[in-house]
């Protein structure tokens, strides 16, 4: 599983981990291990950019707005 994939799993399960998110993003993404590039994509809120480092349809992608902050 790629890191990003991870990352956006872990926060849908763990109400810490997105409340860190939420609190500091970059911090969060960078302590996570997500690349630049990742952090980027998920900062943008482009469900294209993201999906695309997944490798995957933005169809397949649900919402990015629950990690708004």
């Amino acid at each position: 599983m790629s890191k990003l994939l991870e990352y956006l799993n872990t926060l849908d399960k763990d109400s810490a981990a997105l409340a860190a998110h939420r609190s500091d993003p970059n911090a969060a993404m960078a302590d996570f291990g997500l690349t630049p590039e990742e952090q980027t994509a998920v900062l943008s809120g482009d469900k294209e950019a993201v999906a695309g480092l997944l490798g995957i349809s933005a169809e397949d992608l649900p919402a990015l707005d629950s990690i708004e902050y």
